[in-house]
């Protein structure tokens, strides 16, 4: 049986960092990935933005992607495609991995994991809209697969529910490519989507944005022909008498995204109900020793650089894990966060800083992030503004703050204002 110290699953922009960086700490790395080609969900995302904070350069999807896949190929780092995982076994000295692709069968041994299984999106059945089962009803994942893997224009006039990024830049991609949007219609009160895609993809298009609406029914046999479209109270629930019937080939979904962590939870990897992803420590270890996250299988990222950054952390941490006794310190977050990863710090780690990354729970003006041990103030930071749909991220020493066993950390925001 092949013996690995560090095997990475998913060869997405998270699992090619991981990977790299565990072999340029000097571990003997496989990765495993069960499409044909390295590059995860980057390789449709033929739009620019990318990389200006790791590279500096606005980059497409795939041109970010080829970096790491260039980095990748440098290292000579084994690579298994086409090849998917089906059990995990923890044994005394680490884990077996059973893999299946077309040569067969075929069990390793690896000393640490690396979870880079990235997140799948939510379909129509997971947010209630009711109706028949017509084709035409697309996540905006596989919208973009059909336009720009497959050249195929998958709508003619569509309408496009929930304002998150993907579903934003369809909208754009769509219109480009001739399609009509009839619009942009969100559950909340506030858009989901990053501020910029709100403008470079929807007002530079004149294409309508409306909250508080829902699509609540589909009509069609064959293919889709209609959706009902209704308004939402403060609860979300529509909103009876506010129903409107509008002509369309096409529902395009973009109401979430959830980490993929099935894997995870067959290994007793506690997750986090908030992120949806494991609770781990700064070092991306999971609550199972030997066992790191990373990318958005850990929480879902706003920006591919901060995903790549999480797999080069978890790689160098698990390429020099060793087996030791973990003092672990709960990280609270208060109620005025959506979320804060890490949720627990290990006082016996051996890199000094840790990054934190933290949404607010509703759009703030004017407010102070705060970080309280044992009830004392330790560190602040003023922002003008915070958005749920921006994830911030800050580089703490926690050493600094004399840390014990007994110590409480809390996290907190201190709100002046409501946007």
């Amino acid at each position: 049986m092949k013996s690995y110290d560090v095997l990475v699953i998913g060869g997405g922009p998270a699992g090619l960092a991981a990977a790299v960086s565990a072999h340029k700490n000097g571990a003997k790395t496989l990765l495993v990935e069960r499409e044909a080609r390295l590059g995860g969900i980057l390789k449709q995302c033929i739009h620019d933005g990318f990389g200006l904070v790791r590279f500096g350069e606005k980059l497409s999807g795939p041109e970010y992607a080829e970096r790491f896949v260039d980095m990748f190929r440098e290292e000579k780092i084994e690579a298994l495609l086409l090849t998917f995982v089906t059990r995990i076994e923890k044994t005394e000295d680490g884990f077996k991995v059973v893999l299946v692709n077309r040569d067969g069968v075929e069990p390793v041994f690896t000393k640490s994991l690396i979870l880079a299984t990235g997140c799948r999106e939510r379909t129509a059945k997971q947010v209630a809209i009711h109706g028949t089962r017509p084709a035409g009803v697309f996540t905006a994942g596989s919208a973009q697969h059909f336009t720009n893997l497959l050249g195929q224009l998958p709508t003619k006039r569509c309408v496009i529910l929930g304002s998150g990024d993907i579903g934003l830049i369809m909208a754009r991609r769509l219109t480009l490519e001739g399609a009509e949007v009839v619009g942009v219609y969100e559950a909340k009160p506030t858009p989901s989507g990053l501020t910029r895609n709100i403008h470079q993809c929807l007002h530079d298009y004149n294409i309508p944005l409306y909250l508080s609406h829902t699509v609540t029914r589909v009509f069609g046999q064959d293919r889709l022909e209609q959706v009902e479209i209704s308004k939402v109270d403060e609860n979300m629930q529509p909103i009876a008498g506010t129903e409107e019937i509008i002509d369309c080939d096409a529902l395009i979904l973009s109401v979430g995204l959830i980490p993929e962590n099935e894997l995870a939870e067959t290994l007793g990897v506690k997750l986090d109900p908030k992120t949806k992803g494991p609770i781990c420590d700064g070092q991306l270890m999971t609550s199972v020793d030997g066992i790191f996250s990373c990318g958005n299988a850990l929480h879902v990222n706003d920006l591919v650089d901060y995903v790549s950054e999480s797999g080069e952390e978890a790689g160098k941490n698990a390429a020099v894990y060793a087996r030791k006794e973990r003092k672990l310190l709960p990280v609270e977050a208060s109620p005025a966060l959506l979320y804060a990863v890490p949720q627990v710090l290990d006082l016996n780690k051996e890199n000094k800083e840790t990054v934190v990354y933290f949404r607010s729970r509703n759009p703030l003006t004017a407010c102070t992030f705060k970080i309280l041990v044992d009830g004392e103030e330790v560190f602040k930071k003023n922002y003008p503004f915070l958005r749920p749909p921006e994830m911030e991220r800050l580089q703490i020493d926690f050493d600094s703050f004399h840390l014990t066993e007994h110590s409480k950390i809390s996290l907190d925001i201190e709100v002046k204002d409501h946007a």
